[in-house]
């Protein structure tokens, strides 16, 4: 049968390959963008107007790999049963919310572009820069985005101590994120760590079978309530 034909082997299938898609794009992403590549104590004012074509394609890839990063998190909350369960779906649900929000901040990046453009680089950058300083966009997107990667983090820990995951992963995976975007030391270690922690996470999620998949959390819940109902 066609993994595309089959649910349950699509969703795991899915779940995982996007938990390795999603450091890639990200890597890729941060590579494509002409300010980040400057390094840090650089002005990069006006950067991002003179280079508009990469700027899309960076904000593109950047917005992808948190997009995709949102059926990996799913797969995670799924393999989250017997320990920690109710922990494990409040740290899903607010990574899930995270990811949403730093994918929308991403257009963020087309704004600073235009402006830099069309008006004197200072000026469209300081426009730009009181945009995203307004506090809807700040306790709207960014702060429940970061908020989002604790979760995320916490979420890699719930599955660590159910045995779902290595130890090491979800300090990988956050320590990637936070320092892939300082070129280029950072991006390249960074991005290894991220890759690595995800990857680690997406690998098992692909050689499980589909019966460890879909079954073992059923057969968890028929055995509590047999268990249940039994007399002794």
């Amino acid at each position: 049968m066609s993994p595309l034909s089959d649910p349950v082997r699509f969703r795991r299938l899915a779940a995982g390959v996007c938990l390795i898609a999603a450091p890639v794009m990200y890597v890729a992403g941060i590579l494509a963008d002409p300010a980040l590549r400057l390094g840090g104590g650089v002005d990069t004012v006006g950067v991002y107007g003179r280079h508009l074509e990469q700027v899309s394609l960076s904000a593109a890839l950047l917005h992808w790999s948190w997009v995709l990063l949102v059926p990996g998190v799913i797969g995670m909350i799924h393999l989250v049963r017997r320990r920690a369960v109710l922990l494990g779906h409040i740290t899903g649900a607010l990574a899930l919310l995270g990811v949403v929000n730093f994918s929308a901040l991403m257009l963020g990046d087309f704004f600073y572009a235009r402006l830099e453009r069309e008006l004197v680089p200072a000026t469209g950058a300081a426009l730009a820069d009181q945009a995203l300083a307004d506090p809807g966009a700040v306790f709207g997107f960014q702060i429940p985005g970061f908020v989002g990667l604790a979760g995320l983090f916490l979420l890699g820990l719930v599955l660590a101590y159910g045995r779902r995951a290595p130890w090491w992963a979800p300090f990988a995976i956050l320590a990637g994120v936070l320092t892939a975007p300082v070129f280029w030391v950072g991006t390249v270690i960074g991005g290894l760590l991220y890759l690595a922690g995800a990857g680690a996470v997406g690998v098992r999620m692909i050689r499980m079978t589909d019966v460890e998949w879909a079954d073992s959390g059923t057969r968890e819940h028929r055995e509590h309530d047999e268990g249940v109902r039994s007399p002794h």
